[in-house]
């Protein structure tokens, strides 16, 4: 079952949270920092009261095992784009136990359904290319790469 998050439900996502996190500082600890601080914790709770955005909850038998934190971009032409709206997932993550389950695609489902409830016609994220298991699934569900965002090492 997918639901949207609600206040009680903050430490559990935020320890699924975490757990995301420490895969990004254990691939890029010259970008990501070590440990889980209050600043990043206290997000979780922006994002459940924002008016653009929302944290969505998987659970299985009563226990949350997967969470999603939305936006709703909303952006105006400029003299480079057109309007630009697009449903965006900001961070995806599923508890290791409960990996390989389904979970992540029971996410993106409600995502689909909420994405097209709001009138949006794509839903857009970024990843991380060492995030290989996420990369296989998004594309497996359809994603489709459209830019590529790269770096060049000086020392």
């Amino acid at each position: 079952m997918v639901r949207f998050a609600e206040e009680k439900d903050l430490d559990r996502v935020n320890e699924l949270r975490k757990q995301v996190n420490q895969i990004h500082v254990d691939a890029r600890p010259d970008v990501f920092k070590a440990g889980f601080c209050k600043e990043l914790q206290d997000f979780a709770h922006v994002l459940l009261t924002g008016e653009n955005s929302d944290i969505l909850v998987a659970e299985r038998e009563g226990m949350i095992c997967g969470m999603a934190c939305v936006e709703y971009i909303r952006r105006p032409e400029n003299p480079y784009r057109t309007v630009r709206e697009f449903y965006h997932v900001q961070e995806i993550a599923v508890d290791k136990a409960f990996r390989r389950q389904g979970v992540a695609k029971e996410l993106f489902e409600f995502m689909k359904d909420e994405a097209k409830k709001k009138m949006f016609h794509k839903i857009e994220l970024d990843v991380w290319s060492f995030n290989e298991s996420a990369i296989e699934f998004y594309e497996a569900v359809g994603f489709h790469e459209i830019r590529k965002w790269m770096e060049y090492n000086i020392i």
